[in-house]
């Protein structure tokens, strides 16, 4: 299929009736006041989309989902009740802001409970330039995916087998209305390509993956890149060798290292905050970091994954620094969790939107040379990570790299550290940001941890 079918878009596509779905958020605000309701917020939300998934040049999946969603939350004073629903009829409507009141009569009062505040309210929003429909029928992706397999099976003989390659397109639609008199609204689109395969030498069998994702299905990667990718980096783990337990610098790779920077997330969390249940409790203000580094949330970004005009609450989100010359200068905050903390909202209830952490002038090459002998980490498995006590335990798969070189694959070792050390121990950040998440980091250079092996 030639690029520009391939990657063909139109944006007038609307498969949602806006004002119907408005009309109804309108109409459960004014239901939740009649029957004496203080405060109400709704959230409706409704996609649409395509999934195709192909093995083997067979079809394996094809799916088409259309999902809605409708969350209420009533507040008499400060006792709060929510319900939900997926029928969006008026009499649905009503039954489930009936069993929300019924809830809230029913729970105790909650001091920190509430809607957010009026001025906090992002009544004026950006577009994000975040919807991009694509035209895309199932014919289309089932060909587009067995383009991507057959790129990815025939690069080497030592491609053996495959989990499949797989297209997406999504398109969804969310409001929020809440009373004070706010109505959000916008239309958002996710599309993907990826592949997944198996290379083969002697007993040995390796599986390895690649994938992209975006707003716009023009910005996707190209079919045989994606293919080939897959490919070289299932070959790269052939005939690991293991080993043995020492204290060696690593480089995580940029999607490993997306990890640590969520860690720091959940740990700046307001959640974890109030509940004192963070390694970094109580530690606003306090390096945490070496000073060159930088981490800030670029919430309004067009086109980018993470974007959002405004948070779950409503709440204007802005660009903000979370770690400043390596200080940590805000936690992660929704309303309620602020009000625990005497604080203000961060405008990340829903998660956070575009973070950051600068870079250094390296690509990952560039990170090796700098090692010079150490690890290279390119997955992470298990769930040792204990963010009350920032003990890091996971198994880990990559390369032995010599002189700035890998010299050959490794598997079956564990990384054993304190996420407080390695954040302190944080060298460099190289340019190789991956975007593919709200969460955009680089790969990582650690002078040091422990590594337990054969």
């Amino acid at each position: 299929m030639s690029q520009t079918i391939e990657k063909q878009a139109s944006r007038d596509a609307e498969p949602f009736d806006t004002n119907s779905l408005k009309e109804t958020v309108e109409f459960t605000l004014q239901q939740a006041k009649s029957k004496g309701a203080s405060a109400t917020e709704a959230g409706l939300s409704v996609e649409t989309g395509l999934s195709v998934t192909v093995r083997m040049g067979e079809v394996e999946t094809i799916e088409y989902n259309r999902d809605r969603s409708f969350g209420i939350t009533v507040y008499f004073g400060q006792r709060k009740g929510s319900a939900s629903t997926t029928d969006f009829s008026r009499q649905a409507v009503i039954d489930t802001v009936n069993a929300a009141c019924d809830i809230a009569r029913y729970t105790e009062e909650d001091k920190y409970s509430g809607i957010a505040e009026k001025d906090k309210l992002a009544f004026d929003y950006p577009d994000l330039d975040l919807n991009h429909p694509w035209e895309l029928s199932a014919e289309q992706a089932i060909e587009m995916a067995t383009q991507c397999e057959a790129k990815s099976l025939e690069y080497d003989k030592r491609i053996t087998n495959s989990e499949g390659a797989y297209i997406t397109a999504h398109q969804g639609y969310r409001i929020y209305a809440n009373s004070h008199g706010f109505v959000g609204d916008y239309a958002s689109t996710r599309h993907s390509n990826g592949c997944t395969v198996i290379a083969s030498e002697g007993e040995g069998m390796e599986r390895d993956y690649w994938y992209s994702i975006a707003r716009n299905a023009s910005k996707l990667d190209d079919l045989d890149r994606v293919g080939e990718m897959a490919a070289k980096r299932a070959l790269q783990r052939l005939n690991a060798r293991q080993v043995k337990t020492q204290k060696v610098p690593v480089v995580f790779h940029a999607e490993v290292a997306r990890g640590l920077l969520g860690h720091l997330v959940r740990a700046l969390g307001g959640g974890a905050q109030y509940r004192r249940a963070s390694f970094l409790v109580d530690k606003l203000g306090t390096k945490i970091l070496p000073d060159r580094i930088h981490i800030d949330e670029r919430p309004h970004l067009k086109q980018a994954i993470g974007s959002a005009p405004f948070d779950g609450e409503g709440v204007k989100n802005s660009a903000h620094d979370l770690v400043k010359d390596g200080v940590i200068q805000s936690y992660v905050l929704d309303t309620y969790a602020a009000r625990r903390l005497d604080s203000v909202t961060t405008g990340n209830s829903g998660g956070m939107h575009n973070l950051f952490i600068n870079t250094d002038d390296y690509d990952l090459d560039g990170l090796l040379k700098e090692m010079g002998t150490g690890i290279l980490v390119t997955e992470v498995m298990g769930q040792g990570v204990n963010i009350v006590t920032g003990d890091y335990s996971r198994g880990g798969t990559g390369f032995w790299v010599e002189n700035g070189e890998i010299q050959y694959p490794i598997e079956e070792f564990t990384l054993a550290s304190n996420l407080a050390e390695m954040y302190q121990r944080l060298m460099l950040v190289g340019n190789d940001v991956d975007l593919r998440s709200s969460l955009c980091t680089g790969s990582w250079l650690i002078d040091e941890m422990t590594i337990a092996g054969a």
